[in-house]
């Protein structure tokens, strides 16, 4: 199903899977839909509850990293001031009101293994994203420790670049670039000694960070979920392989067996395709928040 549009607030920005409306000068509703994005390509078909399953997981982050990050989340407004009554059922728990910051424009990639595009980096340049790693390491090794790999935030249909670290600091300044990389690797940290007790190996990640008018810095988007990281099972962690994940690698390893060329438009989901996912996000999120 198509999300629904708030016609009483202003839809300032439709990414891949979020809208973005205005809420007023201090505060934004952002959405989750349940729209799939994979290879930077929105694809046909929605999973269903995915959107629910995002905020809610990052809501729980959110609350777990306050001390680590401030984030965005506010409790100024509830829902039910903001959304009509006949309208509330389809975003009471997919929605988050946040304060209205200004996003930083790179995306802060943290990674602790040896997966997906940096394996390819590192078979063909023994780095990844220029940064130099040991050699003969295996496809999906834990690396020494984790690496930060920024990028740039693609506009929809587009894809985001890597970018190396002294472009950040060309981007955002030499404190601020610092500050970004050594919170996100914080967060990665801590989010990573959570989900392990739980069984969970979180791979890789992205996030991404925005500022107020004072240039405080906040958390914000999401955080540690299956659209943003790489979740695998500890109990089917093995070296030399790309373990079975939680997230959308299950769909990306589905798409790579097809004959598509990552570019719009994106090719119509077989239903059990589209039933998996949705059943590895929500088994994602009940494991890491112990609702097992």
């Amino acid at each position: 199903m198509e999300a629904p549009i708030l016609q009483n607030l202003e839809l300032i920005a439709q990414g891949k899977v979020r809208d973005i409306y205005a809420v007023d000068e201090s505060h934004l509703l952002i959405v989750t839909t349940d729209r799939m994005s994979a290879f930077d390509v929105v694809l046909p078909n929605p999973i269903p509850g995915k959107g629910e399953v995002l905020t809610q997981l990052s809501e729980f982050w959110f609350n777990k990293t306050e001390h680590i990050a401030i984030n965005h989340l506010t409790d100024d407004l509830i829902l039910e001031d903001i959304v009509p009554q006949d309208q509330l059922g389809y975003f009471q728990n997919r929605s988050m009101i946040v304060k209205r910051l200004n996003p930083l424009p790179i995306e802060a990639v943290v990674r602790g293994y040896l997966i997906g595009s940096g394996w390819k980096d590192y078979q063909q340049t023994g780095s990844v994203c220029g940064i130099k790693l040991e050699e003969n390491l295996n496809m999906a090794a834990q690396l020494p420790e984790p690496i930060y790999t920024p990028a740039t935030k693609a506009e929809v249909g587009d894809h985001d670049e890597n970018i190396s670290y002294q472009k950040t600091i060309d981007l955002l300044g030499e404190e601020l670039a610092a500050t970004v990389r050594d919170k996100a690797i914080e967060i990665y940290n801590y989010g990573v000694s959570h989900a392990k007790e739980r069984g969970i190996i979180i791979a890789d990640t992205k996030f991404e960070f925005g500022q107020d008018q004072d240039n405080n810095l906040y958390l914000i988007d999401e955080v540690l979920t299956p659209d943003s990281s790489r979740f695998w099972a500890v109990e089917n962690y093995a070296l030399g392989t790309s373990p079975p994940s939680f997230d959308k690698q299950y769909l990306r390893d589905y798409l790579e067996t097809l004959d598509w060329d990552k570019t719009a438009p994106g090719p119509e989901l077989p239903q059990e395709i589209i039933n998996n996912t949705a059943k590895k996000y929500k088994s994602a999120y009940n494991i890491i928040t112990e609702l097992k």
